[in-house]
C-alpha cells in the first residue's frame, strides 16, 4: 500500500505505512468506543503537518487505499 488517503470535512487527508484492514479496524473501533477518539493523519504536501480527526458517530469520513502501482 502507497498510502491511504483519507476524505474528512470536505479535505484530503493521507495516512502512510499502514495496512488498510488495520485502520478500517481502528476508524471502526474509535467510531463503536465509549466517547470520541481521534485519528492522526497527515496532512499538507512536502511538508506534512499531523492533524488530528475526531472520530465519532454521525461524523463522515471516506478512507481511499492508495496501491503502490497507482501514478
Amino acid at each position: 500500500m502507497k498510502r491511504i488517503d483519507i476524505m474528512y470535512g470536505g479535505r484530503q487527508y493521507s495516512i502512510g505505512a499502514r495496512e488498510f484492514e488495520e485502520l478500517k479496524s481502528e476508524i471502526e473501533e474509535g467510531i463503536a468506543a465509549d466517547g470520541p477518539r481521534w485519528l492522526v493523519v497527515n496532512d499538507g504536501e512536502g511538508h506534512l503537518r499531523p492533524a488530528h480527526l475526531l472520530l465519532d458517530r454521525g461524523i463522515d469520513i471516506a478512507v481511499i487505499p492508495i496501491p503502490d502501482e497507482a501514478v
